[in-house]
Formats: structure tokens, sequence, C-alpha cells
């Protein structure tokens, strides 16, 4: 077959091979790599063209909802002719294939190592590569994100805390690991904080709103900003009159998301604390919670000047998007 499938290929022969005796289970090495990281396997002349530069474009793009510009994504370039062994167990793989192929993108679980997701991408020529790349850019992102959300919530479930009593009282399970604490507990509102250092925070806030408290459309990203302004106000003030608040100068972006497999938007933007020269990113999510005729909101921010917040935001999804509504 041709090049492009030969990471179909390989999953054949992984198929066929490396069992113990009748037992069907395939035994894969441990994949490895930093946490949202792509190695993009790609010929040195493919990766420092066109296809290369889209690629960068692309998976390299700014994050939305940070103060300064960092990368969606890491990325490694590793030559074609050198991916073996180590290099083939990175838990991220974007491969480029260039031949007498088709154009065609396909997505793989565990091909070489587990838990592992490769992109394959391949065309006969710059112009086919480019456009298969940017027709499924958002597959392939979202295939990344979601492996690495799981490799995230996997190290997070190593120790967690012990937050039966918010629980209860908002009707949800989540897993939030012991390096946090709970700072402020209510019938309707937690206010839960894991410090940095050098007074660096990274905070989340969990509430319910009743489900009309949120309109379709238009004004939903209205509403949501100012729930959360209404909350952050009377929750958690600060002395002489401050406040946090969303920052009006950087407009936040929402998407829609599933959470529990619940419909969830996910807002993103910049808080501020009015009276007072503090700021960064935060996190908002609105869970669609029909059952219970409300949504639930899990919100969280972080604050580390001079520091890159992109792991933190990160972390802070991570945990949110282990919750399950009871």
């Amino acid at each position: 077959m041709k090049a492009l499938y030969t990471v179909l290929f390989c999953v054949l022969l992984l198929a066929c091979g490396d069992k113990k005796g009748d037992d069907k289970t395939i035994y894969l090495p441990a994949s490895n790599g930093n946490l949202n990281t792509i190695s993009v396997v790609a010929d040195n002349i493919v990766w420092e063209g066109d296809v290369g530069e889209q690629v960068r474009n692309i998976f390299a793009a700014p994050l939305d909802g940070l103060p300064t510009e960092e990368p969606l994504f890491n990325m490694r370039q590793i030559p074609t002719q050198v991916f073996d062994g180590f290099a083939a167990r990175s838990r991220l793989v974007l491969k480029i294939e260039k031949g007498d192929i088709e154009a065609t993108t396909k997505i793989v679980n565990n091909a070489f190592a587990k838990p592992q997701t490769v992109a394959v991408v391949g065309g006969k020529t710059d112009k086919e590569i480019i456009e298969q790349l940017v027709e499924n850019k958002a597959k392939i992102i979202d295939a990344f994100t979601k492996e690495e959300v799981k490799e995230k919530q996997r190290r997070i479930n190593l120790s967690l805390l012990n937050d039966t009593e918010m629980e209860d009282k908002l009707g949800f399970t989540i897993n939030i690991p012991t390096a946090y604490r709970i700072s402020k507990a209510g019938d309707d509102f937690f206010w839960v904080r894991k410090n940095l250092s050098n007074a660096k925070t990274m905070e989340l806030m969990f509430y319910e709103v009743p489900f009309e408290s949120i309109s379709q459309g238009d004004s939903t990203i209205v509403d949501i900003v100012k729930l959360r302004d209404e909350i952050t106000k009377s929750k958690i003030p600060g002395e002489d009159g401050i406040y946090m608040a969303v920052e009006d100068a950087y407009a936040p972006s929402m998407f829609e998301t599933i959470i529990d497999n619940k419909p969830a938007y996910e807002v993103r933007g910049m808080w501020i604390m009015k009276g007072f020269t503090m700021a960064g990113p935060f996190i908002t999510y609105a869970i669609e919670d029909k059952i219970n005729n409300r949504y639930l909101i899990a919100d969280g921010y972080v604050y580390a000047p001079s520091l890159e917040k992109r792991d933190y935001i990160f972390e802070l999804e991570s945990i949110i998007k282990s919750i399950t509504i009871k």
C-alpha cells in the first residue's frame, strides 16, 4: 500500500502479533510526551515549506482567552526516516505523507503506543495536503484535545480532594487534586483554591442558576458574563469595594461543547479587579441540566503574573470536564 497507509498497516501488524497465547489483547508500550505537545512526522523539505507553515498556523495558533500569545500546542518535528522506536510512542502524532496517494485524513488511536492519537494527513501535492489540513483542522484539534484531557485527568485522579460536601449540596461529582482546598463553602456556592507561589493562585467556583437565567441566541454570552460578574462581586469581594469583573476591553469568546453527555457553553476571557491592578484569564462552563431545571456553572481562573498560563487554564478545564451530574 502507499505511504499514507503506513499507520493503518502497522495497526494490522500489531493486531496479528504481540499477544499472549489465545489472549486477544494487544500489548502496546506506554506513550510518552509532555502535555499539549504534538510530534509532527514530516520530511524536512515538507516541514520547511508551505505545508509546515500551515501546520504551524493551525496547531500553534494563539489560544483564546490568554493575556499574551501562547500556542494551542507545542510542536516538535520528527523526520519520517527516524520515526521509530521511542519517537513513535508520542501521545500525539501528526503524520504528513506526500506521494502518489489520494488526498485524505485519517485519525487512528493507539497505533504504536497506548494511549495515543495519530492523525495522518496526505496527498500528492502540497496544495492537496494543505486543503486536507484546513478542512479537517477542527476534527484533528478536537481529537488531540480529548486525548490530552484524558491524560491530565488520569494524573489528577492519582490523588483527589475530599469534596463530598460540595458534591452533595450541588448534586454532581468532580475530580479535584489534593493540591486544592475549599476556601469558601455554602449551600449554593463553593470556592476552591490552589496556591502556586508568591501569591499566585488557581481558583475554581461552582454554583447553579435557574435554567431560564441563560437565554438562547446572541445574548447567551451576555447572560453568562453578567451572572459571573454578579457572583464574583457578591461572593468573593475584596476590601474597600474591590471586586472581580470580566474585562470589557477583551471580548470573551464562546463555544458550544459537551460535558457529561450534556450540552454546555464554554466562555473564555480575561478578568480584572475593579479598583486594583490584578488580572488574568478565566474559563467558564454553563452545563445544561434540564432534569433539575438549572445550569450548573463551573468556573476556573488564574492569577499568575509573569508566568505562562496555558497549562494552568488547561488543568482547570480538565478538572471541570470530569463533572458528572447526579
